[in-house]
Parts: C-alpha cells; sequence; structure tokens
C-alpha cells in the first residue's frame, strides 16, 4: 500500500486526482492507494508526519503558496516523493528547487498522469525493497538500499549497512544469484558490493560513498566492470 497526500484547496481538482488515483489502481492489479486530502498546506505540515510514499502539491493555495510548502516539507522529509499540480507551468518548472519528481499541468489527461505516477510508484517500490536475511532463531529484514556491500568471512555472510553490520548465513555466489539484478554485483572473491554505494573505481579497488575503500579482485575485474556498465541507468560507464 502507498500512502498518498493530495493537497488541494480546489475540490474539482481534488476530485480529479482521486479519481485518476483510483483508475490507476484498476488498471495496475496489486497497487493500491492510501489517500488523504488537505485544503491547504498548513494543516498538512503542521503536525507533519513523515510517511507519505507520495504527495501531490498544488502551487496556488491559501496561507502558503505550493513552492513555500515544499521547501518546508523538505526541511522536514527529505523521502517522500513531491509531484506538483498547477495550472502555471512556468512555478512548476522550479520544482528541482525542492527536488519535486514532477509537475502535471491542468487540465491533465489520465495518460499523462499515469505515466507520472507510474514512475513515481516505481521509485518508492524500489526504495522499500528488501531481503530477509536469515540468522540464528529467527529472520531480520533489511532494506537493499541501505546495505553498502556484503563480505563473507569465517563461513558467515557480514551485511554492511548503514546501521551496521548484520550477520547471516548463506553463500556470495546466493547473493549474487538473487539479487545481482538488482545491482549488487561481485568484485572479488570475499565482496559483493551494492552499486548505489560505489563513488569511484580506481585501477583495483573501488571507492564507497561513505569513503571506504574494497578491493576488485583480478579475476573478477573484467567481468564486474561488465556488470557495473550494465547496472548503470542507460548501460554505459564513461
Amino acid at each position: 500500500m502507498f500512502t498518498v497526500a493530495v493537497v488541494e484547496d480546489d475540490e474539482n481538482a481534488a476530485a480529479r486526482l482521486r479519481g485518476c488515483l483510483a483508475r490507476y489502481e484498476a488498471d495496475h492489479p496489486g497497487v493500491v492507494f492510501d489517500v488523504t486530502g488537505f485544503r491547504e498546506p498548513t494543516s498538512f505540515l503542521e503536525p507533519y508526519r513523515a510517511s507519505w510514499d507520495i504527495v501531490f502539491m498544488d502551487i496556488e493555495m491559501p496561507n502558503m503558496d505550493g513552492m513555500e510548502a515544499a521547501r518546508r516539507l523538505r526541511e522536514l522529509d527529505s523521502e517522500t516523493i513531491l509531484i506538483f499540480v498547477t495550472n502555471m507551468a512556468q512555478f512548476a518548472a522550479k520544482g528541482y528547487e525542492v527536488d519535486a519528481l514532477d509537475y502535471i499541468i491542468k487540465p491533465f489527461s489520465y495518460p499523462d498522469f499515469e505515466r507520472k505516477l507510474g514512475r513515481a510508484v516505481a521509485i518508492r517500490e524500489e526504495a522499500s525493497a528488501a531481503v530477509m536475511i536469515m540468522q540464528r532463531g529467527g529472520t531480520r529484514r533489511v532494506r537493499l538500499r541501505d546495505i553498502s556491500y556484503i563480505e563473507v568471512r569465517d563461513h558467515a555472510l557480514l551485511y554492511h549497512t548503514q546501521s551496521g553490520v548484520v550477520t547471516g548465513s548463506g553463500t556470495l555466489q546466493d547473493v549474487v544469484d538473487k539479487l545481482g539484478p538488482r545491482g549488487f554485483l561481485r568484485c572479488s572473491k570475499a565482496f559483493v558490493v551494492n552499486n548505489r554505494h560505489i563513488a569511484a573505481v580506481a585501477g583495483n579497488e573501488l571507492e564507497l560513498a561513505d569513503g571506504g575503500t574494497l578491493a576488485i579482485g583480478r579475476a573478477y575485474k573484467k567481468q564486474f566492470m561488465i556488470d557495473l556498465a550494465a547496472s548503470m541507468a542507460d548501460g554505459t560507464v564513461l
């Protein structure tokens, strides 16, 4: 289920958004939206609960315009997906200032709405994707995006995450087989790295986003570079 906030003072526009969301649900089995409407941004922001997957924000509203509301939103929540809804394209084009994903110009067609919402849904699905790590006595859920790299040591798998190391069982080949399509690349006999966390490749060494480094095994380098290129958005490394 995706939580959606519609911050829109125009009742007709809000109803149109709700109708398009309902149609998207009908057209895409398995996708469910929990929609909450707000007539003006103050009630949306005060108090704010950082639990929204997607926020549709009108730009022209009473009490506070949408751009100012978006700035305050980003101070409180950097993760939610923001989509502007407006009849003034010149303002919507400034969405990069508040990391807006996209904007919808009123009056909008369903195909345009579907395309932009589909992009938002795909991003949120990717952000919430997780793996269940088998441990003694149970399992632990870890988001894929939080895993920097996975190391094999003393017959155990060590998942290095932003919040610490999680110990699991299995083999690195199991990891590659299951998570390879999600951007987890084998760079040596001992390491599988999440391509999200690769900052640079220099010789036979990887620089990670957190400043750490990993060695690239000589026997693995050629295939690693091929896999890295394939895992990039456009399939190239320059």
